[in-house]
């Protein structure tokens, strides 16, 4: 059983610690709506927020207990209902599973036992026999929903939630460097996308593959709102969904209250927004593949980084994710994490939009423990994000974690960048 996480390699005790982390974290996360919102929809597009404090222990249950070691579940109507989430393309496909939601006492009643099963199970279960698949897909499965919630949290009014600090407290950030938004060029080479051997990886990271990449020039930063803006000026084109007019000014959307728009901080836009900006430059968006040497490779050509700084794990010098901050900040504020190119903020402040559309490597197979994780989403309509935001867990901005989402999606926090 391997992790990237933990290259020493992994015990049953971390395991249960990792496990007992993100069930904390994502107590934290549920602690920002008020009461009296816990059934509301706060995107549409979405279940209601119960859903999701039932889902994350019934999918852990449906995923390790019932289906990795072949063990009972807890509740069968619980773990049909909090099965699965949705994926409509348009409201209209929204439809909810049920017109009558437990209450949130008999939830959270549930997820209690499900702590008490799924930690003995890690503790003690069989949970070699798949590689440890199972049991660490439920660990990271749970971090990818922290993300999720909060951005459903912050479409909530603000009457609607309790206010909270960073959940990992303020990262450090530095002003951003100098140089403005210039591009580098990446000479041709090879990328090498997808997980190493033997490491878990989720199913449409494997198997990994080898790409012949031509030279490109990239942004040395992502754009920005101010340069957003001189667009929007120009063309006309709509405002992104994170900006809002408050007395004749562009407010930025903050998860916790309206601030002046931060004019040098990532920009969040949906793909065909991003597309039709680096078309106004004369540009594009990069693909995965150059995403991929943008971020690992370096100009001496020899091994790839595992990380766009090196080898060092990631920690809060790096980049703006882990939940450090609730939302973006200056470009360049984080140069530690600058990849051997000088390309700024590739891991966190924002997933990368890329040019490539979501589907399978050559070979893939799914995964035995979570087969519907990928497959049903190789259907044109997605588009491949890498690098990761605010929100995202540092066990999951390992080089070949893959986020997808659809183009004209506009609550997920994804910034771009263009190239030539």
């Amino acid at each position: 059983m391997k992790h990237p996480s933990f290259p020493n390699g992994i015990t049953r005790r971390d395991l249960v610690d990792w496990y007992r982390r993100g069930r904390a974290r994502t107590a934290q996360v549920f602690a920002i709506p008020k009461d009296e919102a816990y059934y509301e929809r706060p995107i549409a597009l979405r279940n209601p927020i119960v859903f999701y404090e039932g889902h994350l222990p019934a999918f852990a249950v449906n995923t390790l207990l019932k289906f990795g070691l072949g063990e009972g579940g807890i509740d069968g109507h619980y773990e049909t209902l909090f099965a699965r989430g949705i994926d409509p393309e348009d409201e209209a496909a929204a439809k909810s599973p049920t017109d009558l939601w437990p209450s949130r006492a008999d939830v959270l009643a549930y997820g209690a036992r499900a702590d008490a099963l799924l930690e003995r199970a890690l503790a003690e279960g069989a949970i070699e026999r798949d590689g440890g698949e199972a049991a660490l897909a439920i660990l990271e499965h749970e971090q990818m929903h922290q993300e999720t919630l909060l951005y459903m949290f912050h479409e909530l009014g603000y009457a609607r939630k309790n206010v909270l600090a960073p959940l990992a407290g303020q990262g450090p950030t530095q002003a951003r460097s100098e140089g403005g938004n210039g591009q580098v060029r990446i000479p041709a080479g090879v990328a090498t996308l997808g997980a190493r051997e033997g490491d878990f990886a989720w199913d449409n990271e494997l198997p990994s593959m080898s790409v012949d990449v031509p030279e490109f020039s990239i942004d040395v930063h992502n754009v920005t709102n101010g340069q957003y803006l001189d667009y929007v000026n120009a063309t006309g084109a709509p405002a992104p969904h994170f900006w809002t007019m408050h007395d004749g000014a562009w407010h930025w959307r903050g998860m916790f209250g309206l601030v002046p728009l931060p004019l040098d901080a990532a920009v969040y836009a949906t793909h065909d927004e991003a597309t039709a900006y680096a078309a106004w430059r004369g540009m594009r968006l990069m693909s995965e593949a150059e995403y991929h040497r943008a971020a690992y490779s370096t100009p001496e050509g020899g091994p790839e980084r595992t990380y766009p700084w090196g080898e060092d794990a990631p920690d809060a010098t790096r980049g703006n994710f882990g939940f450090t901050n609730w939302d973006p900040v200056a470009v360049g504020s984080y140069p530690a994490g600058a990849s051997a190119w000088g390309v700024h903020d590739l891991t966190g402040n924002g997933w990368e939009w890329t040019s490539t559309v979501f589907d399978g490597f050559p070979g893939f197979t799914p995964m035995p423990s979570y087969p519907v994780y990928s497959a049903d989403f190789f259907d044109g309509k997605h588009y491949v994000m890498k690098g990761g935001s605010p929100a995202t867990a540092p066990e999951l901005v390992r080089r070949s974690f893959r986020n997808w989402f659809r183009p004209n999606y506009p609550y997920v926090y994804a910034t771009f960048r263009c190239v030539a």
